[in-house]
């Protein structure tokens, strides 16, 4: 049976598995487990890194130095992957509003915030240059606003209004959470839900969301992996049991 953390390692293995030949840069843990799941299944030409300076052509277990190095990656040389676009970015969110809006910067006002962040870091240039997707580990009305305090990753909607330099290559692509996977499809580019953990049901995901969905008349229910990509997932990229650090270790129950 799988774990919970293992349906979100595959949900976020799928958002990569369409790329081709693109370099990932996946944010968190959960998110890299993801994108070496795809590298090593769904997607062989994903281009991945250690996170630091090099490219690996091997798929070592995470946080283990990678043993095959193809090239160099130092960060000055990301902003030239950012300009040029050949990237898929999957970051975390403070914040996540209706229209796709991202926020890592901070809480509150933007005068006077109650709580201060990271900054915008390299959300807006990701989000108009490159395929950007997000995980949120703990699904809440906090997170999951009407309306982001600040704007730090631009959604579909803000794009088109700021005008076709911002829109042209804007692609928010997934957002996977621990209880459901979203894109912004929906009426008016907003949220909408393509999927339900197992064992999560609509009516949790409303409760747990701040703003009214899009929500087909049939959801589905996210694919757990399947037995290569649950030994894959146990024996070679987390033996060490890491990803419930994130998603607390608990059977997805149908």
């Amino acid at each position: 049976m799988s774990t919970r953390a293992d349906v979100c390692a595959a949900a976020i293995a799928d958002a990569f598995q369409d790329d081709g030949e693109i370099f990932a840069s996946p944010m968190g843990l959960l998110p890299m487990l993801g994108v070496r799941l795809a590298k090593l299944t769904s997607n062989p030409d994903l281009v991945i890194s250690d996170g630091e300076s090099l490219f690996l052509a091997g798929v070592p277990p995470l946080f283990a130095k990678g043993d095959v190095v193809e090239g160099w990656i130092p960060f000055r040389k990301v902003f030239d992957v950012v300009a040029y676009g050949k990237r898929h970015v999957m970051m975390g969110a403070t914040q996540v509003d209706r229209h796709g809006n991202q926020n890592i910067s901070a809480i509150g006002d933007w005068a006077q915030p109650k709580r201060q962040l990271l900054g915008s870091r390299g959300a807006p240039g990701n989000t108009v240059n490159n395929r950007t997707s997000y995980w949120v580990p703990k699904h809440s009305p906090r997170v999951f606003v009407e309306r982001v305090d600040i704007v730090s990753g631009v959604g579909p909607k803000l794009a088109k209004e700021a005008g076709p330099a911002a829109a042209r290559y804007n692609d928010i692509h997934r957002i996977v959470s621990n209880l459901a996977v979203f894109d912004v499809t929906g009426a008016g580019d907003t949220l909408r839900l393509l999927s339900v953990h197992p064992g999560v049901s609509v009516d949790e995901v409303r409760e747990a969301t701040g703003f009214e969905l899009d929500v087909p008349a049939d959801v589905p229910t996210t694919r757990e992996p399947t037995t290569e990509e649950q030994v894959l997932i146990k024996e070679v990229l987390d033996p060490k049991g890491l990803r419930f650090k994130e998603v607390p270790q608990e059977e997805a129950q149908p």
